[in-house]
This record gives C-alpha cells, structure tokens and sequence, in this order.
C-alpha cells in the first residue's frame, strides 16, 4: 500500500489535469476567442490575470481551452497508438511467420529515424492541422509498442495456460484478446504513462512550426508560435503557454516515474 500512497499525488495532479482539458469550455472566465483591439498586449493585472495578446484575446481563457486542444488530443493519440501497436506487435510474436518479419522490417523503417525529424516530414506531406499531425505522431510511436508488445508475447507464448487454450479449441482471436494482452498490459500502460509527455511537447512542437492546430485554435504550442516575436515586448503572451506545456509535461513524466517504480521494479 506504501507504494500506492507515493502515486497518488502524482495521479490526483494528472487528473486534475485532465478534468481541466474536459471541462474547459466552462471554466474560461472570459470568452478566449473574442477580440478586442483597444485591449491588446495588455500586461497581466486583475482583470486579465496573464495579460491579452496581439488581438486583445484573454490569454489564462485561451491557455485554459487550450488544454482541451493539447492534452485531449494528446491523450487520444496515445490511446490509438498504444492500441494499433500492441496489437500488431502481440499478433507478431503469437503468429511468427512472413507477418512477423514483415512488420518488424516496416517498425526498423520507421525506427531509423528522429521522430520529430519524421513527425516534420510526414506532417508536411498530409498536410497542416491537428489531425495531420496526429497521423504524422501515430506513424513514429506505433513501432515501440509493437516491438515491446512482440517482446513480451515471445516470452509468455510458450506459457502453459496458452498451451491449454489452444488445445481447448480457441481461435488465434480468443488467445490474443483473452490471454495475451491482459497478461502484456501492465509493461505497455507504463510505457504509455512515460510516453505522454512525450507526445505533448511533439504535437505542441508540431503546432509551433505551423503543421499542427491553425489559427485561431487555441492549442498551447500555437499559441507559442504567435506569440514568439513579442517575447521581448509581451512575454506574458508566450511563457503563459510555454508554462502550461511544462507543468504538464512534469507531472506526465513524474507520474509515469511512479507508475514504473510500482509495476516494473526492475
């Protein structure tokens, strides 16, 4: 139980979290997509706790729904991802064959290479917008997971209890859904929990560079990307954003720590 007693800070911050990003659209004490020229590059003060920017928009507004941009996609993307890939990497390892080979070169391919570098070039291909670099993100982090879930597979294939269901009869399906993946789960969802800060800075960074979420989106790395030629004169504009990311990415990271400590002692 002490063990659990060190998570749950941690797990209770990352809710928090999340609950923000779900319920943003009501907490925004003003409207973050309104505009209002006479107030523009408005330094923070009681009326506008972060300040505005360049269009006079309430920046904690547009940071608060922005966390439903971020973290939500951030948060669905990782979810698609662990999924598709250990569920090809655990078919993989239970199946063997040309199937085996075949996907592993393919995650080698992918593998070869930076993943922004990567995310960079297969967002600009798909083209601009938060679901262009979704894709481009799902394309770069579905190979570790579907060569830890082959990994895992190998080591549990020749169990007896897998022996025993196929002598009963049950379809290379049953196995998988029913014997393999809850067996694999726990070295995947810490996997996962590390890998979410990950994917936040990327699809923010994405975001940054203009391939991810267009104006007038509020999503923290676009936010970012407007404000970076006022950090001198308004800097409130681009570290209210830039702060969002890395308390996020903190307690993403601290969390998966954690959840690492407790489930893979090794």
């Amino acid at each position: 139980m002490g063990k659990y007693r060190e998570i749950f800070p941690y797990a209770l911050a990352a809710g928090l979290i999340i609950l923000l990003a779900v319920f943003a659209p009501h907490l925004t004490p003003m409207d973050p997509y309104a505009q209002d020229l006479a107030m523009a590059l408005r330094p923070p003060d009681s009326v506008n706790l972060l300040g505005t920017d360049r269009y006079g928009r309430d920046v904690l507004s547009r940071v608060i729904v922005g966390s439903q941009i971020t973290i939500c996609s951030s948060l669905l993307l990782l979810v698609a991802t662990t999924v598709f890939g250990s569920v090809v990497g655990a078919l993989c390892g239970l199946r063997g064959g040309k199937l085996d080979t075949v996907v592993m070169r393919l995650s080698d391919v992918f593998l070869a290479f930076p993943e922004m570098v990567f995310a960079i070039a297969a967002a600009s291909v798909i083209g601009g917008g938060i679901t262009g670099a979704a894709v481009a993100l799902i394309l770069i982090c579905w190979p570790k997971y579907a060569r830890l879930a082959r990994g895992l597979v190998l080591t549990i294939r020749s169990m007896p209890y897998l022996e025993a269901a196929r002598m009963s009869g049950g379809s290379e399906r049953q196995i998988l859904f029913d014997h393999v993946l809850g067996n694999i789960a726990g070295p995947i969802l810490v996997t996962a929990a590390l890998n979410l800060g990950t994917i936040i800075m990327e699809l923010a960074g994405l975001s940054f560079l203009g391939l991810g979420a267009m104006p007038p989106a509020a999503e923290w790395g676009a936010m970012m990307s407007n404000g970076r030629s006022m950090i001198q004169t308004a800097p409130w504009v681009i570290l209210a954003p830039g702060m969002a990311i890395f308390v996020s990415v903190a307690v993403f990271n601290m969390l998966g720590d954690k959840l690492r400590d407790v489930f893979d002692p090794k």
